[in-house]
């Protein structure tokens, strides 16, 4: 493994065999270059981050409580603050990871403006998107790296050997900003196919993960809203084969699949699925289709479709969009069946998507899973469209009501108003709230915690409060007081713009390159010496 040192001498061994014409080239600004651009490719980055991955997926099989998690990004900034802010707080990126939400890039990346989350935005804005992040992420380590050599030049101009040797150390041991991406490609943007080529562009761009849909290309919808139209299993294991022959060919072997099931909320589907025998894939997805039996060509009307399924004629109800529906109460049974089969042809994790964030429901269909496939593990989506507050509040009303606890001070369609913010019931919902990952992690298996759309709702939350305050009547105080004053106070890096948008990287390129002609940036009249 090379270090700052080594890749100095390194440097110098080359720059030396080149003669005069390389003479002012500076062996130790060689060096510094190239520990600031640790990852010279996308597919260095999914290599390195798949291996990451798996191993989280190894420890957490270990011990559910090293469960992973993420927040979703819309923007390369968005996802390099996620990463400063991590490494500032916890000193480590230990298993937290970004999230690419499909619904993001649809609402806030189309060139057609805001879009709902069905599949209409251009399909290579996501991989654009992967670029995107790693980029800034890059970026990150570079601008984190370049305020240790600083230091260490301080260091050496003082004679503090101590200091440099510990400043050396620090570059030598350097953590990376880059961390595992789980990108959302929906259901693969049209047949496998285009699902495989999409997969190849996600994943040169950086991507080490790739979360499918069971949903029909041109009939995807959000997770949570209705209209959800599923494919049979045998169209979704193409797909599912499609990423993992992307990839194969692009030499990252450990690669992750997640196999995202819409069937627990999807009462549709477009086709009737090809069966060749009693109790096949096809079959059994055929089993649950909605309808009625018959038992002549007399019950069977002009543009009627007809299956054999249980041994028996089935008329399957046709709905005027000419999709067929299946039987209510047949959603976790079809999400088992789902999960079963992504795991048995290729799939490493599973998305269930619910309609709630409820432990015991999410448990109930992963014990099913597990009697199958035992290691079976879930990412899970902490989903904004969920109310949590209210859902939170009512699972313990009827836990209280269960138990025979008096609740009549409580109206359980109410349960959001402001007046029970103080109460036991509210605290006890909270409490829920906060352990819900660890609890989730623990006894439904789920080893990925994210949430899609976080900074989509805190900037408009905070953009909000600042235009009510700085458009009202205080002014310039409504930004100063409760954006730059927290900001200095909490040592956010962003309040040196100048310097997280690279200027003092360009600096040290300019001295690099040009020496003392360098026009610099950060000399005395910069205003952001204002900020220490």
């Amino acid at each position: 493994m090379s270090t700052y040192k080594s890749d100095i001498d390194s440097a110098a061994n080359l720059i030396g065999s080149k003669g005069s014409a390389w003479n002012a080239i500076d062996p130790e600004y060689a060096a510094r270059m190239k520990a600031q651009n640790k990852f010279k490719t996308g597919l260095d980055i999914a290599k390195y981050t798949a291996s990451i991955m798996r191993a989280d997926m190894d420890r957490y099989d270990q011990d559910p409580s090293q469960y992973t998690q993420s927040l979703g990004c819309w923007h390369g900034f968005i996802g390099q603050q996620k990463m400063i802010s991590i490494k500032k707080h916890f000193n480590s990126t230990d298993r937290r990871y970004l999230y690419l939400s499909g619904w993001m890039v649809a609402a806030l990346r189309s060139e057609f403006g805001p879009l709902p989350d069905q599949s209409m935005h251009e399909k290579t804005s996501v991989a654009s998107l992967i670029e995107e992040l790693y980029t800034f992420l890059r970026q990150a380590d570079a601008r984190e790296l370049g305020g240790l050599f600083r230091q260490f030049d301080a260091a050496k101009d003082a004679g503090d050997n101590a200091k440099q040797a510990k400043l050396q150390a620090a570059i030598d041991g350097h953590q990376t900003h880059i961390v595992p991406i789980i990108a959302d490609i929906d259901a693969g943007f049209g047949n496998a196919e285009a699902t495989y080529l999409l997969a190849k562009k996600m994943i040169e761009a950086g991507a080490c993960c790739i979360q499918i849909e069971n949903q029909v290309s041109d009939e995807k919808q959000c997770g949570h809203q209705d209209g959800k139209v599923t494919v049979p299993h045998e169209d979704f294991l193409a797909k599912i084969r499609a990423v993992r022959y992307a990839f194969l060919e692009l030499g990252v072997d450990d690669g992750v699949i997640v196999a995202r099931t819409d069937s627990l909320g999807a009462g549709l589907t477009k086709q009737i699925a090809i069966t060749n025998e009693p109790g096949d894939l096809g079959d059994q997805y055929n089993s649950f289709l909605d309808g009625e039996y018959i038992d002549s060509a007399a019950d069977i009307n002009n543009g009627d479709v007809v299956i054999k399924a249980n041994g028996k004629l089935l008329k399957p109800a046709r709905l005027p969009s000419n999709l067929f529906q299946f039987r209510k109460g047949t959603g976790i049974d079809r999400v088992v069946l789902d999960c079963v089969t992504s795991l048995q042809h290729g799939a490493d994790l599973l998305w269930i998507e619910t309609e709630k964030p409820h432990v015991g429901q999410i448990a109930e269909m992963v014990n099913k899973i597990r009697e199958t496939v035992p290691n079976a593990k879930l990412v899970y989506n902490n989903s904004p469209s969920f109310n949590w507050t209210l859902n939170f509040r009512q699972q313990v009303f009827d836990a209280w009501s269960e138990a025979g606890k008096d609740v009549a001070a409580y109206d359980r369609t109410q349960l959001m108003s402001v007046e029970y913010d103080d109460s036991a019931l509210a605290q006890e919902a909270d409490d829920k709230i906060r352990t819900f990952q660890a609890d989730a992690a623990r006894e439904a298996g789920i080893f990925h915690h994210l949430i899609t759309l976080p900074t989509y709702h805190t900037a408009a939350l905070s953009t909000d409060n600042l235009a009510k305050e700085y458009f009202g009547d205080q002014g310039m105080l409504g930004y100063v007081k409760n954006v730059q004053r927290q900001e200095i106070r909490q040592s956010i890096a962003c309040v040196k713009h100048q310097n997280m948008a690279g200027s003092d990287m360009g600096d040290d390129h300019k001295e690099y390159f040009s020496g003392e002609a360098a026009l610099k940036a950060s000399g005395k009249d910069n205003t952001m010496n204002q900020f220490g």
